[in-house]
């Protein structure tokens, strides 16, 4: 299953060959991307991911390395599972990707805004912290006491 990718999407550390037709087992995914075969389990059970099964044995093919490669960016990046499923999913409505990156930089935009206010919420709380604390020192000195003594 292809997945569209900016030019700027990180590839995982491997050294393996990247070719279409590779092949790569739970422990090798494990691996490269650092998590639990439980946790690949846990992406196929969310329908992120859908190896090819041989008996028991899930095989996973290069589209499923980038679909996994993508989720793990967009956990790391703040995206819920869902948004990353919808995300993943425009490549199946448009094989340009076209509309998968744009949806990608509206979300985005919309992430960086909402950091952007907890940013400034956090700087103000910051402000006020250091006015209480510069109001609770000069008190204490002012009753004689030294506001780093504990």
């Amino acid at each position: 299953m292809p997945v569209a990718a900016p030019p700027a999407a990180p590839a995982a550390k491997s050294t393996a060959p990247r070719d279409s037709q590779r092949i790569y087992s739970i422990a090798e995914l494990s691996r490269e991307f650092a998590i639990t075969p439980r946790t690949i389990r846990f992406y196929e059970d969310e329908g992120l991911i859908k190896p090819r099964r041989q008996g028991l044995t899930r095989l996973y093919s290069v589209g499923d390395r980038a679909r996994l490669s993508w989720i793990r960016r967009g956990q790391r990046l703040g995206f819920k599972l869902a948004e990353i499923r919808e995300l993943l999913d425009l490549y199946q409505v448009d094989r340009t990707g076209i509309q998968q990156m744009r949806e990608l930089l509206r979300r985005s935009r919309s992430h960086i805004e909402e950091l952007e206010k907890r940013r400034r919420d956090l700087d103000a709380h910051i402000a006020e912290f250091k006015d209480v604390e510069t109001q609770v020192s000069a008190e204490l000195r002012q009753r004689g006491a030294d506001p780093e003594d504990d």
